[in-house]
């Protein structure tokens, strides 16, 4: 792997040519090999979507997800789970959750118990606690209302085992269809624990003591951001600005509306008392522009001597995720990054930031000849209004990323195998609203696209499957 720094001149397009590691001759259906990353996320086999209980205790760092283990679509669900010391190389264990009586275990959320409010540990060995969302999908097919409700779970020996709470579930369902996808936090300047839940086309705070017994506190969303599609997934935390301004960020997924039209995470930027949200303005701002960055949530509980706010994402989208051509194993999460508030000429924005742990991964060699294979990441700097990169292969297949002054653009219309999906092949937009591209990072990782302006100032993550490697 290879990490070349070019400068791009006026409408120059950089075409990148890349040696496989490996020679493989063509075949009318690519193997899965061919489309696992080397340095992303993905199930061993089976289905994964949402990413899920994203904590850090005692050295490691856990990420649950969806998964269904019997299938590469999606089916009953349970939290699979995989620890990390560096955010780069995962462990997989054991299934953490597996569903019960009272249904599938969705998406939801963990935090660690450190002042033992539950009475599940003791303050020398606090509990780690999930919470998520109970489906039951015998009341779904009733076509009864109330089939999603919250439950908790814990664990004392670092996620290895849970035990499910025996007074499930912690909050009952108010005769609402989507009720969902717990997003738990301890707020230390309230004493109490914080919760943001997904409910239908917008959230619902609650406060609690003990994460067993909780209060509705206020609504949010219903009149303001995007609403083509149900809410998901949201999470909120506080970030201070490089003046040392204090804002609360909120993360809200929506299925569909993203601004590719499908599934994508917005974000909205205000101030929280620990009972109600008050957005600074009534402004739409994406996390990411392309059409394959969805679902994402935060760690809890990074040490404060670390303090960073990190953030994976599920990387697909809910338009294709089931028929993508993978067959053993059926997506990928994005790399891990860094979210940073910044207040600029164009108003605050929430950057993402590849964290610092993935250099670990790439050589400093800077010649481009040198690049190999289909996973690499590739470093531009440019002082020009227009430009571009086009990665291909020797049959043709190609992806192109374009910029101007306006816009930043991922076109896969002809990236290999694209016509599973009517949607798939397209090409995809970013209105830069005033940034000036400075910089692109860029990590290919055989099946995905991350392009990073200025180190985060606007992301777009877009999947693509050439016939062949990179050549």
């Amino acid at each position: 792997m290879r990490n070349p720094t070019l400068t791009i001149g006026l409408v120059l397009t950089i075409l990148i040519g890349c040696t496989p590691k490996t020679q493989e001759s063509v075949v009318e259906q690519p193997s899965d090999s061919q489309y696992r990353p080397a340095y992303h996320f993905t199930p061993e086999s089976g289905w994964m979507n949402d990413p899920n209980g994203l904590v850090y205790y005692d050295g490691e760092y856990h990420l649950f997800y969806q998964y269904y283990p019997d299938s590469n679509v999606w089916g009953p669900m349970h939290w699979g789970h995989a620890v990390s010391t560096d955010l780069v190389q995962w462990e997989h264990l054991p299934i953490a959750l597996y569903p019960d009586s009272l249904g599938y275990i969705f998406s939801g959320s963990a935090a660690i118990d450190w002042k033992n409010t539950t009475g599940f540990g003791t303050e020398e060995n606090p509990a780690m606690v999930a919470m998520y969302t109970y489906h039951d999908p015998i009341g779904e097919r009733n076509e009864t209302v109330d089939f999603q409700y919250q439950g908790i779970a814990y664990s004392l020996d670092k996620g290895r085992t849970w035990t499910k709470y025996n007074g499930n579930p912690v909050i009952p369902n108010p005769w609402i269809r989507d009720f969902r996808d717990p997003k738990v936090s301890w707020n230390s300047e309230t004493e109490e624990w914080n919760l943001i839940l997904a409910v239908k086309d917008h959230v619902n705070l609650y406060t609690s003591p003990d994460l067993k017994e909780w209060t509705k506190e206020s609504e949010f969303g219903a009149d303001l951001g995007a609403h083509g599609g149900v809410w998901e997934c949201p999470d909120l935390f506080k970030l201070t600005d490089q003046n040392g301004v204090a804002k609360w960020v909120m993360l809200v997924s929506i299925n569909p509306g993203g601004p590719q039209g499908g599934s994508a995470t917005q974000y909205f930027i205000g101030d929280f008392d620990g009972s109600v949200f008050t957005p600074m303005d009534s402004v739409i701002r994406w996390v990411d522009y392309g059409a394959d960055n969805y679902a994402g949530v935060t760690f809890s509980d990074v040490p404060k001597e670390d303090g960073r706010r990190l953030f994976i994402g599920w990387m697909s989208n809910w338009q294709y995720a089931q028929i993508v051509p993978t067959y053993e194993w059926r997506s990928a999460m994005t790399i891990p990054r860094e979210l940073v508030l910044q207040n600029t000429d164009v108003g605050y924005l929430l950057r993402s930031i590849p964290v610092i742990e993935m250099k670990s991964i790439f050589s400093e060699q800077t010649d481009l000849a040198n690049v190999s294979g289909s996973s690499f990441k590739l470093e531009v700097d440019t002082d020009s209004e227009q430009g571009g990169i086009t990665l291909y292969n020797e049959v043709g297949d190609s992806l192109s990323i374009l910029f101007d002054e306006n816009y930043l653009s991922i076109n896969r219309e002809n990236a290999g195998l694209v016509n599973f999906s009517e949607v798939f092949p397209a090409i995809h937009r970013a209105p830069l609203n005033g940034i000036v591209i400075i910089s692109l990072d860029v990590y290919v990782d055989n099946s995905s696209v991350e392009v990073f302006v200025n180190n985060g100032d606007l992301v777009m993550t877009d999947l693509f499957f050439f016939t062949e490697p990179i050549s």
